[in-house]
């Protein structure tokens, strides 16, 4: 039997529980092994945004996911790469890499819309499962019409990941940071101190 891993990157500019709960979701509703937290340097799509510097990102996701090492794992997979990282280029190098498990990439229900516009999504569908995360606030038939079409124009395994409303975002809390209103119900309590400590966002 393979090692079911899931994979959840991002730039986590910070994380936050939304982030975790994503997660934790994933762990359970697929029986996964362990979820790979994947920090991403500069996505491409991102190249010109403000985003904090890699140190303080990977220390915030170390923090918040320490105490659930049974479940979460920190990757920096992708910061050893140099230029712009794709997940296409991921996914292929992991499955090369690690031939005895098997991918799980976890996604929102709206990239998964957007998908055709990633670079080579046909190399991404075929080398992980793609779960992809509804909301209760999402239109879950829409959702449904585009696995629908993936599948048989991919032959893609996309699966749905339920979760609850997660109305938290990193923007959200960089803006409440520098309006100076409390985010400790945002992120894990670890991080919260962390960016009062360093002084991060303001």
């Amino acid at each position: 039997m393979k090692n079911k891993i899931g994979i959840l990157g991002g730039t986590f500019n910070p994380i936050h529980n939304g982030h975790l709960r994503l997660a934790f979701s994933a762990f359970e509703q697929y029986n996964l092994n362990k979820v790979w937290v994947m920090i991403s340097p500069t996505p491409p799509h991102k190249a010109n945004s403000d985003i904090l510097n890699i140190t303080y990102r990977v220390d915030m996701v170390k923090l918040a996911i320490s105490d659930y090492a049974d479940k979460l794992e920190f990757s920096d997979y992708e910061l050893k790469r140099k230029g712009y990282i794709y997940t296409a280029d991921t996914l292929t190098l992991l499955k090369n890499e690690y031939p005895d498990s098997e991918f799980y990439f976890i996604m929102g229900g709206d990239s998964l819309r957007d998908i055709e516009k990633w670079y080579k999504p046909q190399v991404v569908m075929k080398n992980a499962v793609i779960l992809a995360a509804v909301r209760d606030d999402m239109d879950i038939s829409a959702i449904e019409k585009q696995i629908s079409y993936l599948k048989d124009k991919y032959e893609a395994d996309i699966r749905l990941l339920q979760t609850h409303n997660i109305p938290i975002s990193s923007t959200d809390i960089r803006k409440n940071i520098k309006a100076g209103i409390s985010v400790t119900d945002m992120v894990p309590a670890k991080v919260a101190e962390y960016i009062n400590h360093n002084k991060l966002y303001i």
